[in-house]
């Protein structure tokens, strides 16, 4: 669990929708798919999920693969000593304002080399049991990325702090909450439900 406010980036590129971070390979111990971030924005604090992962190549890299036989050492030196980052990229699922947690797009988008970091689990827990998950519609207008395997991954994420906290239902609710926004699209609904099945506990 993340009772830790952990830094994991810098954000690379930014919009009203979503952000880009971009961090050392070395230091993603702790972020993973689905992960709830939060990023500062003056008064404001923007929420959201990492939806993607991935590490560009470079010229070393790609006359390393093509070695019969690559040392453990210099594997180890390009992870750790150069400055190709791993970027993540990130759907903006809400913002809080003060007190107040809104599931709405924020009023404006955070700003370039901003630190980035994961959210604690108190921030999860609030963040989550707020409102009538009015974020899951940021995620199920994404209809070009995963959404099934994003929503198991931070449905899963998220029980796991509220069933910590005394509040085991959470996941049920989650899930009778998306059968009700997708009861017209069944194919997603079912793939889903399925993910999800995979994700939560029996």
């Amino acid at each position: 669990m993340a009772n830790e406010a952990i830094e994991i980036g810098r954000l690379l590129r930014s919009g009203i929708t979503g952000f880009v971070v971009g961090c050392r390979i070395s230091e993603l111990e702790a972020p993973s798919f689905g992960s709830l971030v939060v990023a500062p924005l003056g008064e404001y604090q923007i929420y959201g999920i990492i939806h993607d992962m991935h590490v560009d190549d470079d010229g070393l890299v790609r006359q390393l693969v093509t070695s019969e036989t690559v040392k453990p050492e210099v594997i180890e030196d390009n992870r750790v000593n150069r400055n190709v980052p791993m970027e993540m990229s990130v759907m903006t699922v809400g913002y809080q304002a003060g007190d107040k947690i809104w599931h709405l797009l924020p009023p404006r988008a955070p700003l370039s080399l901003d630190t980035i970091r994961q959210c604690t689990d108190n921030e999860i827990f609030a963040f989550t049991g707020a409102g009538r998950f009015g974020y899951f519609r940021h995620i199920l207008r994404n209809s070009d990325l995963p959404i099934s395997e994003i929503l198991a991954a931070h449905v899963q994420q998220a029980q796991a702090v509220h069933a910590s906290k005394g509040k085991a239902t959470w996941g049920n609710a989650a899930a009778k909450e998306l059968i009700t926004l997708l009861r017209d699209d069944y194919p997603t609904l079912m793939s889903v439900l399925s993910a999800l099945g995979d994700a939560l506990p029996e």
